[in-house]
């Protein structure tokens, strides 16, 4: 092999000009911090660094999204919690009314605060977040939900908005208007009873239950019905096509009680003979609806007798399940919120796992790279002084 000058001098420089790009290397770690600066300085962990680092990120909005979601949920549940206080005061007041010794003005004037009462329970169905948007309104959320126009009407829609709180975690951040205010089961939540308008007697239907709530299938079958009542101390149970199903003696003293197909209501009074009381499923009916009618009882002319006894019972059963409507929906905005907490904490947990890792992959260690800044220094100079040496020689000089 023949070795020229020429190759000797630029085989020093190559080593040379290697040594001072990997102090360069060392140079530039140590003053980012990073031992990855660029793809090439290691492929495998460049690429492991941009995934940590997409989860990271990933992560930080999750946790915007919960600090959002928490927010508007907080709103909700202020408002929901509103609505109970008015909805609570409705029923106290409902009570006072039902006194046997109200007169038409006085319940008037219980009816005249529920009119503020109802604006109260509408200025709350329509209320919104800190984004200007409605709560109760679905997604529509820049549409006023509940419009006040001849009645109360409903124009959100039944939709949720959701939000990603972690990785395949979506929460609900609000509840649309027609599941809280509007689609509420009437009378007990399975059936619902009237007194006949054309009815005499003193008879009154109180609490109403299922009698064998336990049953499968249910005790109660879903059908329509009428007690009729064929003496002071008689009645009869008949279909929706007249026929007698069912009859039995009435005593009001021993509570009364009328039990048949799964069906339980408690009587008082005495009633008169064709006095009836329909019953059948429970429909839906908004609340806006039950307050409308309890105001038009409770103005009702020549009131207090067993007419406007059996409406008042009536209004108190569709007002008792709003009320627990109201609470329910609370605590699934409760179960929501400690749901997203919980998540948060994961999120922090999971952050302090991907930044650590992330530090592992690309974060330069620095003992070891002023240890080996020392070490190339040294090369470096090596290299040079090797070079100086070279340089100033021929081969020439050899042959003397």
């Amino acid at each position: 092999m023949r070795v020229s000058t020429s190759w000797a001098q630029q085989q020093s420089v190559g080593s040379m000009m290697d040594r001072q790009s990997d102090l360069s290397d060392l140079n530039t770690q140590l003053s980012t911090g990073k031992r990855i600066n660029q793809p090439s300085d290691d492929p495998v962990g460049a690429a492991r660094a941009l995934d940590l680092s997409h989860l990271t990120s990933d992560t930080a909005q999750y946790q915007r999204n919960i600090t959002s979601a928490n927010a508007r949920l907080g709103l909700e549940d202020q408002s929901l919690s509103n609505t109970s206080d008015v909805l609570g005061r409705v029923r106290t007041l409902l009570l006072q009314a039902a006194n046997g010794s109200q007169t038409d003005e006085t319940r008037g004037d219980v009816a005249a605060e529920m009119v503020q009462l109802r604006q109260q329970l509408l200025g709350q169905a329509n209320s919104k977040d800190g984004q200007g948007d409605y709560i109760f309104a679905g997604n529509r959320t820049g549409t006023e939900p509940f419009a006040s126009q001849n009645g109360v009407s409903y124009v959100g829609d039944a939709g949720q908005r959701m939000v990603a709180a972690g990785s395949g975690l979506q929460v609900a951040t609000g509840d649309p208007g027609s599941a809280v205010f509007v689609d509420i089961p009437t009378g007990n939540g399975t059936f619902a009873i009237s007194a006949d308008p054309a009815n005499t007697g003193t008879a009154v239907a109180g609490a109403s239950t299922v009698s064998n709530p336990n049953a499968s299938p249910s005790a109660w079958d879903g059908g329509s019905y009428a007690i009729v009542f064929t003496a002071a101390n008689a009645y009869e149970v008949r279909d929706s096509g007249g026929a007698v199903l069912d009859s039995g003696s009435y005593n009001a003293s021993n509570g009364g009680s009328i039990t048949f197909r799964g069906a339980q209501v408690a009587f008082s009074g005495t009633p008169a003979v064709g006095d009836k009381f329909a019953l059948g499923a429970s429909t839906k009916q908004d609340v806006f609806t039950t307050l409308d009618n309890i105001i038009n009882t409770l103005r009702a002319p020549n009131g207090g007798g067993a007419a406007m006894q059996n409406n008042i019972n009536t209004q108190f059963a569709n007002l008792d399940q709003a009320i627990g409507n109201i609470t329910r929906t609370r605590g699934m905005v409760g179960a929501r919120m400690n749901a997203l907490d919980q998540q948060s904490g994961l999120n922090d947990d999971l952050t302090l796992q991907y930044k650590s890792a992330l530090s592992d992959v690309q974060d330069v260690n620095y003992y070891d790279a002023i240890s080996q800044l020392g070490a190339q220094t040294t090369a470096l100079q090596a290299a040079q002084q090797t070079f100086t040496k070279i340089q100033g020689s021929k081969l020439f000089d050899y042959l003397r």
